[in-house]
């Protein structure tokens, strides 16, 4: 059992536990002060009964015209606290906000290589809509990962009941053509 609540600074000094995952991107404090100030709203974490951090997801909404959507940002849950329906939990309030701002559809980024994550999304409602080439930054350091695709997934909500936003123009594309659209 957990119970949801929003998101607040104080977390950010409690939420290292869940995300000591290899899996979880990891941002700097000003990013999740960023997210904090301007859509709190979409920002949640997942309580247990003796108040540890189980989980969280972060969003926004952005957009313009049929392309206004939500965004999850960053979506875990800690690793002893996998598997229990929370991550479900947290993407399903994250899409009734989203319908509560009359977005078309939620989208999100995950790593091709996540096979596990990729297949929660699915069963999720969400699907492929494109490939970005080289979104994930790998490291200059010795032995550090190269440079990883992500797949943009997503699933259209109750404003857009044709499903036109899961239709893409390119199925492949680079980081900079996200930024040019």
């Amino acid at each position: 059992m957990c119970t949801l609540r929003p998101f607040t600074c104080k977390d950010l000094f409690r939420f290292n536990r869940v995300n000591f995952d290899p899996l979880t991107e990891n941002y700097g404090t000003s990013f999740y002060l960023q997210y904090l100030v301007n859509w709190p709203e979409y920002c949640t974490v997942a309580e247990s009964p003796s108040g540890q951090i189980m989980g969280y997801i972060l969003g926004k909404s952005e957009g313009q015209a049929e392309e206004w959507h939500g965004h999850v940002t960053t979506l875990t849950v800690s690793p002893q606290f996998r598997r229990l329906g929370i991550a479900h939990t947290l993407m399903d309030q994250l899409e009734k906000i989203s319908e509560n701002q009359k977005c078309y559809f939620v989208d999100l980024f995950v790593r091709v290589s996540n096979d596990v994550a990729k297949g929660m999304y699915k069963n999720f409602g969400y699907s492929v809509y494109r490939q970005i080439v080289e979104y994930y930054a790998g490291g200059n350091a010795p032995h550090s990962p190269p440079d990883e695709d992500a797949y943009d997934m997503r699933k259209a909500l109750s404003r857009d009941p044709e499903g036109k936003s899961l239709i893409a123009k390119k199925k492949v594309i680079k980081t900079n053509e996200l930024f040019s659209n």
